[in-house]
Formats: structure tokens, C-alpha cells, sequence
């Protein structure tokens, strides 16, 4: 297996993919581009050491994501060349793991996206199944007992060089502030091996919940079993936690898991609607998120032309309606496009304005009457309510806006909705 593994066609798949994920240094510093360059330098001393199970792996960068709650979230960086030899090594397990997995798994797997993991929810609620015991492991990725996923790969990984190689990229510890921290559990996110492992590990939860026969899905630790009735969700609320917790010896977070109706939790960024047959809607975590990003791109604090502010709205927006044009409630898209502009006329352009009498200018250069430009540009009122008065949305109206490039939402998501 490590000759499978430190085959050409495998490495230079494993380089290619590397390169185009691209991605933050490591703890030396050393960026993707300079990847390729490296690995020829120093190929015959690192494929040696690989080879005779010598390579001891850097410890990765300790990277804190701010999430929405105020919280943050813990990613681990390795370093360029761990992550060429942790993605060569997932090319090699994946095709003895995957067809193992589950079909109601669908983090992280080929040909397999959380959108089909949405769809189907959407079967179950339809079919009757109207509560979800939201399951959430609590800090997953950092409570990962090594000697059980070991035990687990090892029963179809024979390749002592390998399993040792896997033992080490799980010990290798964190650098935090200069300092390195020994890691005795937990599988750090941000390297291409630990999507494979969590799998590796949570397809014992899978097979249990299959064995009971569940109606539930998976996307990585994200866990929603759909019952009919809460005196049923109660009841396997309490069964999987222990099970959770006695056999994996993970912790299950109580306080964030819950037994409710679907449409009162989210699910891979969405929800649903309440009816019989129920619509798949963009969760309101998920606009909050948005909007917050749509702040920082548009915050004052940043002097950058309107030009660049629309280039990096619409880069940051494309991608965002490309995921969630799932939803079948359309109402969503046309809210934010209009907070959008609302935000751009406040935030940018009428801040830009500054003076009175450049505001009448402008107004008056935009078409607006000349008293009703002398009234609104001298206005003592708010801004935000002045973003909002019909004169504004007159002269800065959709037409101003795609003229300046800004893209609709709205009409991205009925194209892509319709293709």
C-alpha cells in the first residue's frame, strides 16, 4: 500500500489538487506556490524517509474562525507538504472506505453533496416524519479518541508504515503563539486526511442507527434523525447519546441538540417551511451570516472605490446564491438584494457625499427635481431612513445599480433555478 501510495499518477494527483484548493501557510511558512518547487529539491530524502517510517509530520497552525455566536471555531493548519502527503494518503484509503459508508452519509464524499442531504430531508418531513433530533457533537473534531479511530482503520489498513504514518499526523500537536501543544486526542480540522477520518469514525454511529432502522441523515458530525411523534425523539435522543458516549467516547452537547420540528432548526444552512409539503428556505442563520459578511465588504472603515466594493460583493454573492439557490422560496434572495442596495446607498455613496450642497449636486446629476434635491440633501434625518425614501430609490433605483455591475441575486437565482 505505501507503493500505491507514493506512486507517481498518486502524487501528482495529490499535487494538483493541493495546488488548486490553494489555502494558508503551514508553521513554516512555506505557501502553495512554492510547493512544487520543494518536493522536486527534496523528493529522494522525503520519499526515503516515507518509505523506511521515519517522516514525523510538523505540528500544525492554530487558526480561530469567529463564528456567528460570538464563538470561534478551531482549524489546524498543516504545513503545504503534510497536506501533499495527507491528500496522497486519502486518495489510497478512500476507495477502501468509502463503499463501506453509509447512504445516508454525505459529508465529504464523492459525488455526494449536502444539497442531496436536504432533498431527502425534505422526503422524510413529507412522509410524515415532522420531528428531527438534532444531534450536535460537542467539539468533535478535538475530542476524537486516537486508539479507537486507529482500532477502526486498522481492521482494513494492514500497511504498518501507513497506520504509523496516520498515528503520527495524529500526534503531531498544535503550534499556538510560538509554543507547541502536545494533541493526545482529536483530529484537527484543515487538513485533506480529516474529513476521511471523521467518516472513518462516525460510521459506527451510521451502522447503529441503520441497525435500528432510523430514517437520518449525516454531513460529517451533523447528525438529524427524523421521528413521528416528540415522545419518539425523546426517547432516541437518549438512546444515541448514550450510545454516543459509551461506545465512541465522544461528548454529545446537550445544549445545542435538541428534539423540535424541522422548521424550527437548520440543517446545512437551510430549513423548511411548515407546510404539508414542506418548501426548502434559507435558514435565518444564514442570512445573519451573509449580511455580516455584506457589512464587512461595505463598511466605511475600508476607503475602496464603489468599483471594488461591487467586484468583491458580486465575487462573495455568486458563490453564495450558487449554494443556496436550493431554496424554493424565493423571498429570501429579493430581502437581501434589496438590503443590499439599501446598505450601498447609506454606507457608501450618501456617506461619500458628505456635504449638502455635493448631496443636491448629485441628486440633482441623478435626475431628481431641484427642490426635491435641496429638501433631501439637507435633510436632518437619519441615514438609514434616508436610504430608504422614495427619492433615493429613485435616482439610485436597479437600473443604477446594474449599470454600475452590482448583480441581482434575485435573477441569478431564477436562472439557476430554471438550468
Amino acid at each position: 500500500m505505501m507503493g500505491q501510495l507514493l506512486s507517481r499518477e498518486n502524487l501528482l494527483l495529490a499535487l494538483k489538487r493541493v495546488e488548486k484548493n490553494k489555502g494558508s501557510h503551514g508553521v513554516d511558512g512555506m505557501s502553495v506556490k512554492s510547493l512544487r518547487q520543494h518536493i522536486l529539491s527534496n523528493w529522494d530524502s522525503l520519499r526515503a524517509s516515507l518509505e523506511n517510517g521515519t517522516y514525523v509530520p510538523s505540528p500544525v497552525r492554530r487558526v480561530e474562525i469567529p463564528k456567528l455566536n460570538g464563538g470561534v471555531r478551531l482549524l489546524g493548519i498543516p504545513t503545504v507538504t503534510d497536506r501533499l502527503i495527507q491528500q496522497a494518503i486519502a486518495q489510497v484509503l478512500s476507495p477502501i472506505f468509502d463503499p463501506m459508508f453509509s447512504e445516508h452519509s454525505h459529508g465529504f464524499r464523492p459525488r455526494r453533496r449536502g444539497h442531496d442531504a436536504v432533498k431527502k430531508a425534505q422526503t422524510y418531513i413529507e412522509e410524515g416524519y415532522r420531528w428531527v433530533v438534532d444531534m450536535d457533537l460537542e467539539k468533535f473534531f478535538d475530542k476524537v479518541n486516537h486508539d479507537k479511530l486507529m482500532g477502526l482503520i486498522a481492521k482494513h489498513v494492514k500497511d504498518r508504515t501507513i497506520l504509523t504514518l496516520i498515528r503520527r499526523y495524529l500526534e503531531s500537536g498544535i503550534m499556538v503563539n510560538g509554543m507547541e501543544i502536545e494533541s493526545d486526542q482529536g483530529v484537527p480540522q484543515g487538513g485533506p486526511l480529516s474529513p476521511l477520518l471523521s467518516n472513518i469514525m462516525l460510521h459506527e454511529l451510521d451502522k447503529e442507527l441503520e441497525k435500528r432502522g432510523l430514517r437520518f441523515l449525516r454531513y460529517a458530525d451533523d447528525c438529524n434523525i427524523y421521528v413521528k411523534s416528540k415522545k419518539a425523539g425523546i426517547r432516541v435522543m437518549d438512546s444515541v447519546t448514550t450510545f454516543i458516549e459509551r461506545k465512541l467516547k465522544l461528548k454529545v452537547n446537550m445544549e445545542k441538540s435538541a428534539v423540535d420540528r424541522p422548521w424550527n432548526r437548520k440543517f446545512l444552512g437551510f430549513s423548511f417551511t411548515v407546510n404539508k409539503s414542506p418548501k426548502i428556505r434559507i435558514a435565518n442563520d444564514s442570512l445573519k451570516r451573509a449580511k455580516q459578511r455584506i457589512r464587512e465588504i461595505t463598511s466605511r472603515t475600508k476607503p475602496l472605490p464603489m468599483e471594488y466594493r461591487i467586484d468583491d460583493l458580486n465575487e462573495y454573492l455568486t458563490g453564495w446564491c450558487g449554494y443556496f439557490a436550493l431554496a424554493d422560496t424565493p423571498s429570501g434572495f429579493s430581502h437581501l438584494d434589496e438590503w443590499i442596495r439599501r446598505r450601498l446607498r447609506r454606507m457608501c455613496l450618501w456617506k461619500e457625499w458628505k456635504r449638502p450642497k455635493t448631496k443636491v449636486k448629485r441628486l440633482i446629476s441623478l435626475g431628481v427635481p431641484k427642490e426635491k434635491a435641496y429638501e433631501w440633501g439637507n435633510s436632518r434625518k437619519k441615514q438609514w431612513r434616508i436610504a430608504c425614501s422614495p427619492i433615493l430609490h429613485r435616482a439610485l433605483n436597479n437600473a443604477y445599480w446594474r449599470n454600475q455591475g452590482l448583480k441581482s441575486l434575485s435573477d441569478r437565482y431564477t436562472y439557476l433555478r430554471h438550468t
